[in-house]
């Protein structure tokens, strides 16, 4: 890499984007790095409070997160305890105005993965995340072996599909489609997002593919229980536990 030239543009194992959550009081702050890391390609939440922070990462399932210490309500600390209670691994970056080595070792002690105090420098930030997110989606890619979704169970390396226990027999697209819901639970994907991921953006196809293929599934994964695979219509398609 050239001197002064970005960095490859970093994504999950699946290809979709990386997704981060910046939790800060100050929107000045979060507008200024959900900017910056959008022009990383990643997908950026913000929250302005604690309990702002737990939904956005309940509905976004990021891949790293940044919390100010010091919010209204449930603060830095306490939402960082209330996730690794929960066992959510995502790596926390701390941002705060405390500069006392006891709060730097106070925020490590609670699970945070790193520790910047304010005012910080933009690059700086950025890079620390990059790493991070680098060694998480890596981790991720390794263990991402078998996607579980209330009773139903993906195994990429056998190429296994099970629901409650009973195998489905699908055919290559078929796997290539779910896994990719698989990978997504709860999130709505567009048809256009499942042609660029299952069917690459070369395909010449019509959009109608996709809710063919959609219909071949529910046949195979709901009717063994109750429906998991949902239309949100105008929108697109999403998997959800029974």
């Amino acid at each position: 890499m050239t001197p002064g030239s970005r960095p490859p543009m970093m994504t999950r194992p699946d290809g979709s984007p990386v997704r981060a959550v910046v939790a800060d009081d100050e929107v000045y702050l979060s507008d200024l790095l959900r900017m910056a890391l959008r022009h990383e390609g990643w997908e950026v939440w913000t929250a302005a409070n604690g309990q702002e922070a737990l939904t956005a990462i309940r509905e976004s399932e990021p891949d790293v997160i940044v919390l100010d210490v010091m919010m209204p309500g449930i603060d830095g600390m306490e939402v960082l305890t209330r996730l690794r209670a929960a066992h959510v691994d995502t790596p926390v970056l701390f941002l705060t105005a405390k500069d006392a080595v006891e709060d730097r070792i106070a925020g490590i002690s609670a699970g945070g993965d790193d520790y910047v105090t304010k005012p910080f420098i933009l690059e700086e930030v950025i890079a620390r995340l990059r790493g991070m997110v680098r060694r998480h989606v890596a981790t991720a890619a390794q263990s991402e072996t078998r996607l579980v979704v209330g009773d139903l169970i993906l195994d990429e390396e056998a190429y296994e599909v099970t629901r409650a226990g009973i195998s489905l027999s699908l055919t290559a697209k078929e796997f290539e489609l779910l896994r990719y819901l698989m990978r997504n639970p709860r999130r709505v994907l567009s048809k256009g997002q499942i042609l660029d991921r299952v069917w690459s953006y070369d395909f010449g196809g019509k959009s109608s593919v996709v809710e063919l293929y959609i219909s071949y599934l529910r046949k195979k994964v709901d009717t063994v229980g109750e429906p998991m695979i949902h239309t949100v219509r105008g929108v697109g398609y999403t998997i959800r536990p029974a």
